[in-house]
């Protein structure tokens, strides 16, 4: 069987669009079985919220025996705990404890770093709303912010909760990717650079997902030039600009050839994300497009 560079990572997202978000988390061992028989050598694993991520912490030790016997990297591992960006100070707190916890896992499995979504705003949505990778358009105009929000006060709590975090991660020798997508603080280029210096973290990293940011009007290759040192993941799929959609190379309106002629100017050296998949992408032969967009990104980078 034909091994990707190791450069080259599976994305949590094979696993959530083949069983779900999230996939049980009492499966994981099966889901890097899965990822391994595509032909990766790395792969992403996730803890979602609470109860995912404390199940995955209870199988750590496994999870670690398991990639030990197969040989494979888990370069980032992805603790999403929307709680951190709370306007509730007990809430932040307790999805700090959470993330130390997410950060246990990365240390032990061998990761770089661990990531999270940017923090949401403390939008409040009607409760039948279901724990979704992404909120659409018409879902984020509806929603409404606490009554009494102070948002300078707000923006400080929770510049400093992620401060935390990043010191929380430095100290087991991680870094804090944080990844953009439609609604969160950080979409764009300009909105992290904004973030990143009201945080002051030397350790805190955006991980560019060119997807996401070029449906955001993003512009690829002059988010590589802005961002070039902070910047070491980068989250690969494509997208037609209409909507959020995770697509395989070539199958959207990205122009590839500008992006890689970038990445090559600026000699990166970091790892590439195959995020391909999602319910909102409509991919026939999730398998293929895993394996024909690695091969695509092996090919223009190694």
């Amino acid at each position: 069987m034909r091994k990707f560079d190791s450069s080259l990572v599976c994305c949590y997202l094979y696993p959530i669009t083949k069983y779900g978000y999230p996939p049980a988390a009492e499966n994981t061992l099966a889901h890097i079985e899965e990822m391994l028989n595509l032909g990766f050598s790395s792969i992403e694993l996730e803890g979602i919220r609470e109860q995912h991520l404390l199940q995955v912490y209870n199988l750590r030790f496994d999870i670690k025996k398991k990639l030990a016997a197969h040989q494979l990297e888990v370069p980032y591992f992805c603790a999403v705990l929307p709680g951190l960006s709370s306007a509730d100070a007990v809430e932040r707190k307790k999805n700090l404890e959470l993330f130390e916890k997410g950060c246990e896992i990365a240390r032990l499995i061998g990761a770089k770093g661990v990531l999270d979504n940017a923090p949401l705003p403390p939008y409040q949505f009607p409760k039948d709303i279901p724990v979704v990778r992404h909120y659409d358009e018409k879902v984020l105009q509806s929603a409404q912010f606490p009554q009494h929000l102070n948002w300078s006060k707000y923006w400080d709590e929770l510049t400093d909760t992620i401060k935390t975090a990043c010191q929380i991660a430095a100290a087991k020798g991680l870094t804090f990717q944080m990844h953009p997508c439609l609604g969160v603080l950080s979409a764009t280029t300009d909105a992290f650079l904004y973030f990143s210096d009201a945080v002051k973290a030397d350790n805190l990293r955006f991980n560019l997902d060119t997807a996401n940011q070029f449906f955001v009007k993003d512009n690829l290759a002059l988010s590589l030039l802005r961002l070039k040192d902070r910047i070491d993941y980068i989250h690969v799929s494509d997208n037609r600009g209409l909507k959020v959609e995770h697509l395989p190379i070539g199958n959207g309106e990205i122009h590839w050839d500008s992006f890689f002629e970038t990445i090559d100017k600026m000699n990166y050296k970091g790892y590439f994300g195959l995020d391909i998949g999602g319910d909102e992408s409509n991919i026939s032969d999730l398998d293929q497009a895993y394996k024909t967009s690695a091969a695509y990104i092996e090919k223009r980078t190694i």
